[in-house]
């Protein structure tokens, strides 16, 4: 979806897809992670509930990028302790803006890939191999239901393995137990990682 499509979204005040708190299944994730050091990245991060709660667990190294400025400039203003330089107003798909800061050792899938449009899939998982080194994870929520007009735009199990089984070396694709109840019995959790080199 281009730009300029997103800025309206957010001046007309159309952000279904904004909880206003951080997704209870990321949150448990990053429990239970003891290395606070990694490098993590949220793209399309709208408001970035989660980049906050999981800053606030301990880990400092959190990158989000948002293609809309409005994104960025509301989460500036509600977290003025989160560094600066780590808030990117740009396009997850332009290769020269994340270039110099992966790769990242999580990336942080939450209301992204269905917000794309279905034809830059193919695009996301390259994209995301490009910012993922071994022993890097993808994580996050997909939704479960049919891929019809967006966004948000859904999918199924079907597609998400064959997808994501031809660019990540391990693919694990679960019912998630812990969805918010609006979205319960509709999402997966998924955890999927490069090759090792």
């Amino acid at each position: 979806m281009e730009k300029e499509f997103w800025e309206q979204r957010w001046d007309e005040g159309k952000t279904g897809w904004d909880i206003g708190y951080p997704a209870p299944a990321i949150m448990d994730y990053f429990k239970t992670i003891e290395d606070k050091d990694i490098k993590i990245l949220i793209p399309g991060c709208g408001n970035a509930y989660e980049a906050q709660g999981i800053f606030d667990l301990g880990f400092k190294n959190v990158w989000i990028i948002d293609i809309t400025e409005q994104a960025t400039s509301s989460f500036s203003s509600r977290c003025p302790g989160f560094p600066e330089q780590q808030i990117i107003h740009g396009d997850f798909f332009d290769k020269e803006v994340l270039s110099e800061i992966g790769p990242f050792d999580v990336i942080v899938e939450q209301t992204f890939f269905c917000a794309i449009h279905p034809t830059q899939r193919e695009n996301y998982c390259k994209r995301m191999t490009e910012l993922m080194k071994s022993e890097s994870k993808l994580v996050g929520l997909m939704f479960d239901f049919p891929l019809e007009s967006g966004p948000p735009f859904g999918g199924s199990f079907d597609e998400y393995d064959e997808r994501f089984s031809r660019y990540f070396g391990k693919v694990s694709i679960q019912k998630c137990q812990n969805s918010i109840e609006p979205r319960s019995g509709r999402e997966f959790w998924i955890e999927l990682s490069i090759p090792q080199i």
